[in-house]
């Protein structure tokens, strides 16, 4: 009966198997990957963070050649006063006068500059083209630039 009684009074110990809980290597091994996999979706938050206003950036350069596009072939192909080359953009009169002119930001049709654009780079190239047999026709390409945006080109035709 003693060995009875004192099994009976003895703490009962649980088994390997009925053990609860992690063991300390358990938890460091966790947290390494909850750590791990933590850190990848941060580090792609932060990448679509940094790009999110590329889009906004793009249209606005979009929004910027379609604006010097639809001056330019405002205008008559060939120069109506004869005098070719002017200088200042408010003289410009005719398609070829835009060839190869840059502003440095944006800037309107009258010389004034519109300091919201202050960063982008627009260029214009104007090119004589023959399409389907049309001689004269009129290449004009605008090409608006932002650092860390790609270029933007559109290219539009003015017939003579």
């Amino acid at each position: 009966m003693l060995s009875l009684k004192r099994v009976l009074l003895m703490p009962n110990k649980p088994t390997k198997s009925q053990q609860a809980g992690a063991t300390l290597i358990e938890l460091i091994i966790s947290i390494v990957i909850i750590s791990t996999a933590l850190a990848g979706v941060l580090g792609i938050i932060n990448l679509t963070v940094l790009h999110s206003s590329d889009p906004i950036v793009q249209q606005q350069a979009i929004a910027i050649a379609e604006s010097y596009i639809e001056e330019i072939t405002a205008l008559p192909t060939e120069d109506p006063d004869g005098i070719d080359g002017e200088i200042d953009r408010n003289l410009f009169d005719n398609v070829n006068d835009y060839n190869n002119h840059n502003d440095m930001g944006v800037v309107d049709q009258d010389g004034n500059a519109v300091s919201a654009l202050a960063n982008y780079n627009v260029s214009i190239l104007i090119a004589d083209q023959t399409i389907n047999g049309l001689v004269g026709m009129r290449q004009i390409t605008v090409t608006v630039q932002r650092l860390g945006v790609v270029n933007i080109s559109l290219v539009s035709y003015k017939a003579p």
